[in-house]
């Protein structure tokens, strides 16, 4: 790397410490025998706040003979200033160039973000496509929760890591390396790499269309497995944590320290993936985050600790947790959140005590706002559950809430909008009934409608997505019922954004071609609204001859083949389905806490222990 030419990129680009590194616990090592770029295709401030790559980040760097360095896509000034210069994208913690090292391992969270991908492989100057790359090194990898349909990336990835990631990983390392010491060409490494269980090597695969549409994957190698299982870290207890974290050396979107409680989630949302491809359950033990948590604080100088999960409430000992961490924190003045709660959860006593050190916003999520289509989504959270914790909020000193939904559910009506409404109203009459003496500040109550998106492996991935055009209306709708009701902000996301995660959410292999030629058409960063350019993508499209609506609004049939079929995330179809069929009759399923609902196949029982 020319350290001059970089020093004048920094002085004239945005946020230059985005690319400086140099933090506090950074990685530091020489001589390791394999290098790993761990890349995530968004800015330093939401990927330095994935708490997923960090923990991959200590567990590759806990072993000697390794080296993970961290690689974030460059914002366009600085995308622009490196082509100017000539200089390849590199890494933070030694400035090595991208295309250097030996495997290149791609975070994958939001659909919206592949584009992202594209650019920091130009930037290296490595092909696109898999079948383009000779020779082993340095091999294009990916994972996270997008990566359970691998296919929309199956012609770039030469291997994609399906499930958790802290022992598989090492596996893949392992493999690589001997693999390089052996001599061994890339279709041999891959073989070899096909053979864990969890990786998926797409080009031991092809997809068959009929009528323009999927209908399968033929193995081309026969010594590929016929499914690709999801990979389950079974004891979280004993996983590697993310030890000492590094210290940003700016501000980062989740700025504070996270203690993840468990994996998992035992409320079976229907229209939530993360509740369905991270199951089952797997807690920490209470000792083993009492000694995290002060391991965290102590080595970062943080003064807010985030109790981190799915649904942070459902920690089968929270209220032991919550208590023993505020007695530990308080006087260090370290406050503690949780970032999701349950509006179906007495935590009266718990929030009084979290908000001694400081309040920050409360987060409830009801989804729907009405009883019929919660019961549709199985959200198993009612009305009076909402206002009850809401008053308990009002009167433990919080002013500020949250309130997340979704439009554009399965079944959703107008009645089913303007009951978001009718629920804000209620949870705002409830903070200004009380006496104005207990009202310090004003009421922030913050309105998220988010788009619902149907996703692969959940009981509505065989469901149309509501059209750009009709979730429009549901906005319009839902914004002017809101309008005069007091102390009620309102946010929504973008149709056309939420239209196209739909797209590469449930789409085939076909879509690799429309990526690189959206691509080609300038588009960056499609998750920021600043950059978000659908021209270019409906350009993409046309150019490849696909057509949006195909993938993104129509229904599918229960028995058509679908791309993600042949990975096993050990929930059974059967139950997807049976759960389908409950939805359409407004049936609510319960917590699996309450019994065993048999989700998984004989093959996993012994996976779950609340079975």
């Amino acid at each position: 790397m020319q350290k001059a030419a970089l020093d004048d990129i920094l002085q004239a680009v945005e946020r230059p410490a985005r690319y400086t590194g140099g933090e506090w616990n950074m990685a530091v090592k020489r001589g390791a025998a394999l290098h790993m770029a761990l890349c995530f295709p968004d800015v330093y401030e939401i990927g330095m706040s994935h708490l997923g790559s960090r923990i991959l980040y200590r567990a590759v760097n806990m072993r000697e003979e390794y080296f993970c360095e961290r690689v974030f896509a460059p914002w366009p000034d600085m995308e622009a200033a490196l082509r100017e210069n000539g200089l390849p994208l590199f890494s933070l913690e030694t400035k090595r160039p991208l295309g250097a090292f030996d495997i290149i391992g791609f975070s994958l969270l939001y659909e919206m973000c592949y584009t992202n991908i594209l650019t920091m492989l130009d930037l290296a100057r490595i092909p696109f496509l898999a079948k383009d790359r000779e020779g082993v090194a340095p091999l294009i990898v990916c994972g996270g929760p997008s990566a359970c349909n691998p296919e929309p990336l199956a012609d770039i990835m030469d291997a994609v890591m399906v499930g958790d990631g802290e022992e598989m990983l090492l596996e893949v390392l392992d493999t690589l390396a001997a693999c390089h010491a052996a001599g061994k060409q890339k279709r041999d490494a891959l073989l070899a790499l096909s053979k864990i269980e969890g990786v998926y090597v797409p080009s031991f695969y092809e997809p068959q269309y009929q009528e323009g549409r999927f209908a399968g994957l033929e193995r081309v190698e026969p010594q590929a497995p016929a499914s690709i299982n999801r990979r389950v870290v079974k004891d979280l207890d004993a996983a590697p944590y993310i030890g000492k974290p590094i210290v940003p050396n700016l501000s980062i979107v989740h700025d504070r320290a996270a203690l993840e409680l468990f994996r998992g989630c035992t409320r079976g949302c229907r229209f939530c993936q993360a509740g369905f491809i991270y199951r089952p359950v797997r807690e920490r033990r209470l000792e083993t985050l009492l000694d995290i948590a002060n391991e965290l604080v102590e080595c970062t100088g943080y003064d807010e600790l985030s109790l981190f999960s799915l649904s942070s409430s459902d920690y089968s000992a929270i209220h032991e947790l919550v208590t023993r961490i505020l007695n530990s924190m308080q006087s260090r003045r370290v406050s503690v959140s949780l970032p999701s709660l349950r509006a179906d959860k007495f935590l009266k006593s718990d929030l009084e005590r979290m908000q001694e050190v400081r309040k920050s916003g409360l987060t409830f999520a009801p989804e729907a706002g009405t009883q019929r289509l919660r019961d549709v989504i199985n959200k198993g959270v009612r009305e009076e559950d909402l206002l009850r914790v809401a008053q308990e909020s009002f009167e433990s000193g919080w002013t500020g809430i949250k309130l997340y939904f979704m439009i554009g559910l399965p079944t959703e009506t107008d009645e089913d909008i303007v009951g978001i409404a009718g629920l804000a109203k209620k949870v705002s009459r409830l903070f200004y009934a009380m006496p104005k003496e207990k009202r310090i500040k004003a009421l922030r109550l913050t309105v998220s409608a988010s788009s619902f998106v149907p996703k692969p492996f959940t009981p509505f991935q065989w469901v149309g997505q509501d059209t750009a055009e009709e979730l429009r209306r549901k906005q319009q709708l839902l914004g002017g019922a809101l309008k005069g009701i007091r102390g009620v902000e309102f946010n929504y996301h973008a149709s056309m954004v939420s239209m196209l995660e739909a797209v590469f959410s449930r789409g085939d292999r076909r879509l690799a071609q429309v990526l690189v030629e959206a691509y080609r058409r300038g588009c960056r960063f499609d998750s920021w609204d600043e950059h978000f350019r659908f021209a270019g993508w409906q350009a993409a499209f046309d150019a490849c001859h696909l057509d949006i609506a195909e993938y993104a609004h129509r229904e599918r049939d229960v028995k058509e083949a679908l791309p993600w079929d042949h990975i096993d995330i050990l929930v059974e179809k059967s139950y997807l389905l049976r759960e389908y069929a409950l939805a359409q009759k407004g049936v609510v399923t319960r917590d699996c806490r309450s019994g065993c609902n048999h989700c998984f196949g004989e093959k996993y029982a012994d996976y779950c222990q609340l079975s």
